[in-house]
């Protein structure tokens, strides 16, 4: 098996360092171009298993909308299921910022919270 490279932008700071991961099949063996060891976590992460924090809003019972966002990521490929669970929410006007609106969304170990008040 040889290997093959994959080219990333680290997104844990705003530093956006230029990534080399070089792979064995799928498996990680490499990182280069990262400035610190959380880029070499990161891109390991992203060729094995991608997660994104989700950020939306949804419609609060009087009509306005509220920012909510997913309280760890979840896994990349459940971002369009998690969006339908998402869509379906309607949040009572007396929401607060915290407040559990989907617990175990997607049923990852992520909720999705409100991140301001109503």
């Amino acid at each position: 098996m040889s290997a093959t490279t994959r080219e990333l932008t680290c997104i844990v700071c705003p530093r956006g360092c230029h990534l080399v991961v070089t792979l064995e099949g799928s498996v990680p063996t490499a990182v280069t171009g990262n400035a610190c060891p959380r880029g070499a976590a990161y891109a390991e992460a992203e060729c094995t298993h991608p997660v994104r924090t989700l950020t939306s809003t949804v419609r609060v019972a009087d009509g306005r909308v509220l920012a909510v966002k997913t309280s760890a990521p979840i896994p990349k490929e459940k971002l369009f299921e998690a969006m339908a669970d998402v869509n379906r929410v309607v949040a009572p006007a007396s929401t607060r910022e915290g407040d559990v609106l989907l617990p175990r969304i997607c049923g990852t170990d992520a909720d999705l919270v409100a991140t301001e008040d109503a």
